[in-house]
């Protein structure tokens, strides 16, 4: 037994009805209006001509399109098509003749008057090439819109598996430089405090659980990405000195918001690599704040220069040039991102606004 699926089913249903109401509008109301005893031979005729119909349909939609017009061979489709419009009347007068309707039609509306061959009536010959040519016109409709349905459907496909490669790509360069920067800050505080080494190692422990079990995942919890950036920024105070006054304001959600994972950290890593300096006084501002569906994201840092021999001067913002291609990605329409260097005050500023919804 053939398992249509629910889709294909009403597909079928569709076309049932479509053919029913059409050879009930074209081939069949208008003789029953007559009010004539109609020959039999009329409605094998009519018979014929519906099936006639249904062929020249599905031929064209199934076969004749896909492979002549679609395929650039327009001037071949269009002098099949009139091939055929001649070839269709053909058989129709042929059939006619051969069950000698116009003899039989003349006996049921002039039943009193001897029947004189006058020649077919022109206008009957048009109506059947206007219905020939309905016929074309909608199969070939139809098998257009099937067309660019499915290139549709197959490019939003490869789209969807691009992205999803290039995010997953994204994501394994934006693991490996956190990790990089986190374990430089702990092995310089293991040669300042053992004792804040390992409670930073603790600290760590639960961001690589976060990483391991949530980055995995397309789309977390705002509340968890908020508490994965209060453990980063804990855990960037152990590090930090006197000189260095911190401004963090970091909202808890209230609803249950959906964000992906790991997308404010880059900012955060570049807030702390080029906003703290062992000689110089300096002030870092981290704010998120939430209204609604809609998150609002803010850091100012001086700008001190990073060493020319640390592994971090050779990152060339790896981890920033990624959250603007994942924010693109994610957020097409639903971001804006703002980012520069206040002259005046020295300072580096990031404005991110993401709509959730």
């Amino acid at each position: 037994m053939i398992n249509l699926s629910p889709k294909r089913r009403v597909s079928i249903l569709v076309h049932i009805l479509g053919w029913s109401m059409l050879s009930t509008v074209l081939l069949l109301l208008s003789p029953l209006s007559w009010r004539v005893e109609i020959p039999t031979e009329f409605w094998i005729k009519q018979v014929f001509l519906a099936v006639l119909l249904i062929v020249i349909f599905y031929s064209n939609m199934l076969w004749f399109v896909p492979n002549v017009l679609l395929k650039g061979k327009f001037w071949l489709f269009i002098l099949t098509i009139i091939l055929a419009s001649i070839l269709f009347i053909g058989l129709l007068i042929y059939l006619d003749n051969f069950l000698k309707l116009p003899e039989l039609m003349h006996k049921a509306f002039n039943p009193d008057e001897p029947y004189v061959y006058k020649g077919r009536r022109l206008s009957y010959d048009i109506f059947n090439v206007l219905v020939y040519l309905l016929t074309i016109g909608i199969s070939t409709s139809v098998a257009s819109v099937q067309k660019w349905q499915k290139d549709e459907s197959l490019r939003r496909e490869l789209d969807q598996q691009r992205i999803n490669t290039e995010l997953s790509y994204l994501k394994a360069q934006i693991n490996p430089h956190f990790f990089f920067n986190t374990l430089n800050n702990i092995y310089a505080l293991t040669n300042l405090d053992v004792k804040k080494a390992q409670e930073a190692l603790l600290k760590l422990s639960r961001m690589m659980r976060y990483v391991l079990y949530e980055n995995q995942k397309n789309e977390t919890l705002l509340s968890r990405e908020v508490s994965f950036i209060n453990d980063y920024v804990e855990l960037m105070k152990m590090r930090l000195t006197e000189k260095v006054t911190l401004n963090i304001s970091i909202e808890e959600p209230k609803d249950d918001l959906i964000i992906a994972p790991m997308l404010l950290l880059p900012f955060l890593e570049n807030t702390f690599k080029h906003g703290v300096s062992s000689q110089q006084p300096s002030e870092i501002m981290i704010k998120l704040e939430v209204m609604g569906k809609t998150v609002f994201f803010e850091t100012r840092n001086h700008i001190f220069p990073v060493h020319s021999e640390s592994p971090e001067s050779k990152e060339n913002g790896i981890g920033l040039v990624n959250t603007q291609r994942r924010l693109s990605l994610i957020y097409p329409d639903k971001h804006r991102l703002k980012f520069g260097i206040d002259e005046a005050k020295q300072e580096y500023w990031v404005n991110l606004t993401i709509n959730l919804e």
